[in-house]
């Protein structure tokens, strides 16, 4: 499942969480009925740091600071900020020969994960002064493709996401910010090569420290949870949702309140929307002119063409689509957004017509 290249290595880990990467404002969510979907273009800026040939921007925080990874000309990745002015900062771990950030605090400390030279993966912080902090969480293996993936930091500065182990089963963990690491196991998780629990990516740890994400089970179904401060795990599956190999429910986020939203694939591996509310209530959604609907309250569909595109969901239900003008139009082509703020100044992707990833920022 991992493999020898540090780049195809990163990039593994992109698309394994792009299946989770469902955004979300961090405040009230609503649970309305959606409405019909609406173009609507907004303000869309495009990015990519100096000597990038390949962009991905993961996540933005309050005062519109993104986070993200890009390739170089030497086809060497690193994690970058983005200042709300435009302005750039490359950041690499120690001796990596990659580096990929995913999530960002309202201090702007980011948190993700870089290679080293025997392709083991290890957890770093980078708090707003620029310091760089490494970890691992107990029980990473350290064989090539094993070892820790940082994917959520909240504005305390705890840390959460998943690690594989020695035989490639993949855990949970929590770094509080004195350091100290929790590690946990999700039920249902499986525990064959590939399987385990995984957690969400951006914004899947909230101020409370609460945790969402999703295990993947001994028959490689998909099935939601939601993990207290308290170590109280709860998991969940949606009704309609398949139970065949790759199907099930995803969790992709949590909010402070506990809301969480997420997307289920049913039986004919079709993709399916909804937010589940603190009290364990559902409501599902599909974007009009969706062939494959995923996310929710910002994240993308893909139409019967196979081109991405981009929505935001209101708290009302009403659902907003937008295209960078940019993207491409062919199949496996289009706007991707990754992540959202609480103004809703939505940050992801966009694949143009020649196959090139960049960066870009909308505010509706």
């Amino acid at each position: 499942m991992r493999n020898q290249s540090a780049v195809a290595q990163v990039r593994f880990v992109t698309s394994r969480k792009r299946l989770l990467a469902v955004c979300l404002t961090l405040g009230a969510l609503g649970l309305g009925l959606p409405a019909n979907a609406q173009d609507r273009r907004g303000a869309i800026v495009t990015f990519d740091p100096p000597g990038s040939t390949l962009t991905i921007a993961e996540g933005i925080n309050a005062a519109g600071t993104i986070t993200g990874l890009y390739l170089d000309a030497s086809s060497v990745e690193h994690a970058f900020l983005r200042t709300p002015h435009g302005s750039f900062t490359t950041v690499d771990g120690p001796d990596a020969i990659a580096t990929a950030s995913f999530t960002i605090n309202p201090a702007g400390a980011i948190a993700g994960l870089y290679v080293d030279s025997s392709i083991v993966i290890h957890g770093f912080l980078r708090a707003p002064d620029g310091t760089i902090t490494t970890f691992d969480a107990p029980g990473a293996g350290t064989g090539s493709g094993q070892g820790t993936y940082a994917y959520n930091i909240n504005p305390k500065g705890a840390i959460a996401g998943d690690y594989a182990d020695a035989s490639n089963v993949y855990h949970g963990f929590l770094r509080a910010p004195d350091g100290t690491m929790t590690t946990f196991d999700a039920p249902d998780a499986g525990t064959a090569s590939g399987q385990g629990t995984f957690t969400s990516t951006v914004d899947g740890l909230n101020p409370a420290g609460a945790i969402s994400g999703a295990t993947i089970d001994d028959n490689g179904v998909y099935h939601g949870f939601v993990r207290a401060l308290d170590g109280t795990i709860t998991s969940f599956d949606l009704s309609g949702a398949g139970t065949g190999l790759g199907q099930g429910t995803q969790a992709a986020g949590i909010n402070p309140a506990g809301t969480m939203p997420g997307y289920y694939i049913d039986s004919s591996s079709a993709n399916h929307g909804y937010v589940r509310a603190p009290d364990g209530a559902i409501t599902t959604f599909d974007v009009s002119g969706a062939g494959n609907a995923a996310g929710d309250i910002a994240g993308q569909y893909v139409d019967a063409s196979s081109v991405y595109h981009g929505f935001l969901r209101t708290k009302h239900g009403a659902i907003s689509t937008f295209d960078v003008p940019s993207a491409g139009t062919g199949a496996g082509q289009g706007t991707i957004p990754v992540s959202n703020n609480p103004a809703d100044a939505v940050t992801g992707y966009y694949i143009d017509a020649s196959g090139a990833y960049h960066g870009f920022l909308w505010r509706p």
